[in-house]
């Protein structure tokens, strides 16, 4: 008759051999030696403990001053969103080209046309778009400081289960917002 499993297993425990799960680390350092009488002094001495502990006569630099970022205008937002989609969109082949038109520059048309020609596998679907105001001194000279007219945009999307990523700059143009730089990643 086959004994059963736990049958096999002794009544009392046997004591267990210690196992140790670490060794000792083994000091590669090797023993430092003293310098030779004849080697020069080093050109740097080392600092005595009153020079370490005493008061600095130097001015501490000013903290920046806060960069208050304006928020975009919700039209650049809403334009970012639309102009990103239509991109992605006559990509796939989804879009005609024609609506691109009004969005962007005609150098962007181009560039967005070669880029609709390789082949694609799966439709692309934005996922997040994000606007940031840019330095309006630097770009708006003549308008009030608080006016927007210019934003950079960041945005992902997926396509056969991937994630890219698309980044652009949009400017005031007349009286609404046009796509300036694009890049597809």
């Amino acid at each position: 008759m086959p004994s059963s499993p736990a049958s096999s297993v002794p009544s009392q425990a046997a004591p267990a051999a210690q196992i140790w799960l670490t060794s000792p680390v083994i000091d590669y350092e090797p023993v430092p030696q003293p310098f030779p009488s004849s080697a020069p002094t080093p050109a740097c001495p080392t600092p005595s403990g009153a020079a370490l502990h005493r008061t600095s006569s130097r001015s501490l630099p000013s903290p920046r001053p806060v960069h208050r970022e304006i928020p975009p205008p919700r039209s650049a937002v809403t334009f970012a969103e639309t102009a990103l989609r239509r991109v992605i969109e006559v990509i796939d082949r989804r879009r005609p080209i024609a609506q691109l038109r009004p969005l962007m520059t005609p150098f962007l048309i181009d560039c967005v046309v070669a880029r609709s020609g390789a082949p694609r596998a799966g439709s692309a679907t934005l996922r997040r778009v994000r606007v940031r105001t840019v330095d309006n001194a630097m770009d708006n000279p003549v308008g009030s400081a608080d006016e927007v007219s210019a934003a950079e945009v960041f945005a992902s999307f997926t396509r056969s289960g991937r994630v890219h990523a698309i980044a652009g700059r949009i400017e005031r143009h007349q009286n609404s917002w046009r796509l300036v730089a694009l890049q597809i990643g």
